[in-house]
């Protein structure tokens, strides 16, 4: 990068609630107390899914899955958040920065689709209940997870390289809790069109798993009330 676009300065300030020091306080504390809950409530998912033997299924592995990823994500933002409301520094570097960026889009896109593949996973088991073990057999189930894991990243890859390409003309303050692509390119000081286009584009990509956990979980809500008896359903 050339000086106009950001290695003339060393990082970023992320300005934040900065003008609003008593709400800082209110907000380190609830934060930390989810944050908390948050690192427990799935850690002991993760560690019950690998010891107990009765949950050795394809549920429990995405589910396990699903709370490594939500661990790592929050890990992404929340301390950084946590320590910039704690103190006063609220600068991040600019390495620090991409890398967050990149983190915490690759991890909220693997989330999502992810999402879409545990949707599939409860549709094979309830409405094909007698194909279920072939359809959803050891081997599917690593590789969707791994093709979760790499679309995801794929694009916060793409993002992180576009969102780093626009010249920022020395502009490093930031109006947010943390690196994230929309106040990224308000810094920038030439037209981002391109950039937001491609944000559009991506968004429009993501919706592909909401369309699959809406259809997958009608089709169940459907085989649900097929059956006849109270203690079916």
């Amino acid at each position: 990068m050339d000086q106009k676009n950001g290695s003339s300065f060393t990082g970023f300030m992320l300005l934040g609630f900065s003008d609003r020091p008593q709400l800082e306080r209110v907000l380190f504390v609830v934060l930390l107390i989810f944050y908390l809950l948050t690192l427990l409530g799935n850690t002991t998912i993760i560690a019950l899914s690998r010891l107990d033997p009765h949950l050795q299924t394809p549920m429990y592995f995405f589910l396990s899955n699903l709370s490594f990823l939500d661990l790592c994500y929050t890990t992404s933002t929340v301390p950084q958040l946590l320590v910039h409301l704690r103190g006063a520094d609220k600068s991040i570097s600019f390495g620090g920065c991409v890398a967050q960026l990149f983190v915490s889009l690759g991890l909220g896109s693997t989330e999502c689709i992810l999402l879409g593949v545990m949707a599939f996973d409860r549709y094979a088991a309830v409405c094909r209940p007698l194909h279920y073990t072939v359809i959803m057999h050891p081997r599917l189930c690593a590789l969707m997870a791994s093709a979760s894991w790499f679309l995801g990243f794929a694009n916060s890859s793409l993002h992180t390289v576009l969102t780093f390409l626009v010249p920022l003309c020395g502009r490093n303050k930031i109006d947010h809790f943390f690196c994230e692509v929309p106040p990224l390119l308000k810094l920038a000081c030439v037209d981002t069109t391109v950039n937001e286009s491609e944000l559009f584009v991506s968004v429009i990509i993501l919706l592909i798993p909401v369309a699959l956990i809406t259809f997958s979980y009608g089709q169940i809500v459907k085989a649900v009330l097929r059956i006849k008896s109270a203690s079916g359903q």
